[in-house]
Parts: structure tokens; sequence; C-alpha cells
């Protein structure tokens, strides 16, 4: 093919050149503290970005534009939050919007690129952008491990998380756990098939009160106000990672009763 008169053969690659244009891109950028007031400032657009903490990068992600740089990034924003080892401005990003993405797995390279020559993102397969995994983690009494083990939440913040007065348990924790910065789940009705009922909380948390007059109010004294309103059938547990509370009375190798 190379002998034909009047034709040549050119292969770009694509995919090395976005890539080494895109760590250019973003080595050369300067960073912003990773907190609400900056990330809703990022436009809802695909793209990459990237997470350090105290300097050292420690994550790298990409979004489409469904959910897109803004969702993503302020939702690790709360992730940080109540967190003791993460405070002000530890944690800082940078972020890209990317016009056009290829077939290639910009991530993976992106990350690839980062452990081969910085030893970098830490973050990344530790759990950090991870849902709750549910009730079989504590039943496995697995250890904590990764981010959360490194970073572990702290239930003695102080702050006015639910109005003072008299209600039923199931409006509190809802209230909890619609502000709280990481994982607070309760104990629901289940259907036939033996899973939980999201949104179905159990009727002893919808028709037991409890009153709260303390403010500030921590978690931890919010938790045990309502153990007490519940009685000893009801225990809540802390975890570095997150809270329960269930009509059990259990001890956890890696959880703290409150």
């Amino acid at each position: 093919m190379s002998d034909i008169q009047g034709f040549k053969e050119f292969e770009f690659d694509l995919p090395s050149a976005l890539l080494r244009d895109i760590v250019q891109l973003l080595d050369g950028m300067p960073s912003g503290v990773l907190n609400s007031s900056n990330t809703q400032q990022i436009p809802e657009v695909q793209g990459v970005y990237q997470l350090f903490c105290n300097g050292q990068l420690v994550y790298i992600g990409k979004t489409d534009a469904e959910a897109g740089l803004r969702t993503r990034l302020t939702r690790h924003s709360r992730k940080i939050l109540h967190r003791p080892t993460l405070l002000g401005s530890a944690v800082t990003f940078r972020a890209a919007r990317i016009l056009v993405f290829t077939a290639m797995d910009l991530e993976t390279q992106l990350i690839n690129h980062y452990r081969k020559t910085t030893g970098a993102v830490a973050w990344n397969g530790s759990g950090f952008g991870s849902n709750d995994p549910g009730r079989q983690r504590e039943e496995t009494d697995k250890a904590p491990e990764g981010f959360d083990a490194t970073h572990p939440i702290d239930i003695d913040v102080p702050g006015e998380y639910v109005p003072l007065g008299t209600t039923t348990v199931a409006t509190v924790l809802t209230r909890l756990k619609s502000i709280l910065p990481y994982t607070l789940r309760y104990e629901t009705l289940r259907g036939t098939n033996g899973r939980a009922l999201r949104g179905n909380p159990h009727p002893d948390l919808t028709t037991t009160e409890v009153t709260v007059e303390e403010s500030p109010q921590t978690v931890r004294r919010l938790m045990q106000h309502i153990v007490a309103a519940l009685g000893s059938n009801w225990q809540a547990t802390a975890f570095p990672s997150h809270v329960i509370l269930y009509r059990e009375q259990k001890p956890y190798t890696h959880g703290v009763v409150l």
C-alpha cells in the first residue's frame, strides 16, 4: 500500500493525543476548595475532575452531561463533611469540561497515567464514590476500609439538625437523613420478598414520639434520645461511615452502640 503513487496512510492516535492534552490542561490549572459554594458555580456539563487532599492527588472521576460536574462535585463536597481529618480547605478540586468524548475510557486512562507517574489517586477504588452497601456489610461484620477507615465521620458535630419540640421518631429520622452528609439508615417495613420498603418506616417509628429540647444538637445525642423513647428493643449504632437504627440488640465489632 505504501508504494501506491499519490497515496499515503496516516493513523492519528486520538486517545493518546486527548489524554496528553487533558493531562497538560489539568496539571496547569489552579485548584478550588471543594465546598458547595464553589461547586454550585460549576456548570452541569460532561467532563473530568480531580480531587486533592492536602495537595496530594487522591481521586479522578468522569461525568456525563446528565449527571454532570456540578452534581458530582457537590455530592463529593457533602461526602467530606463531618470528617475531622478533612476540615477547611484540606480537599480541593480541578475540573474541566470535555466537549467531545471518544470511545476511550478517559477516566481509566487518567487514573493509569497518574498512578504510573506519581503513584497517586488513593481514593479511587477506596469506596469514596460508593453508595450505601446496605445491611449486608453490617451483618457480615466487615471491617471499615479505604476512605472511611482513614477519614471516619464525626457524630458529635453540633448543629441545628431538627426543630425543637415533640414529634414522631420517623419525622426526626426523615429530617436527619435528608441533611446529614453521611448515611443514616433505619428499619422499615419489608415486602413479601423480604426487601426493605424505602419510605415506609417501622410502625414503632411512626407511633413513638420524641421531644427535642437541646439546641444545638449532635447526632449522638439525638439518636440516644430516640432510643430512650423507643425502648430497650431498639439500638442505634455508629460506624466509621454511617449510623443505623434497628429493632435489635446486637454487638458489632466495628460499630459503637449509642
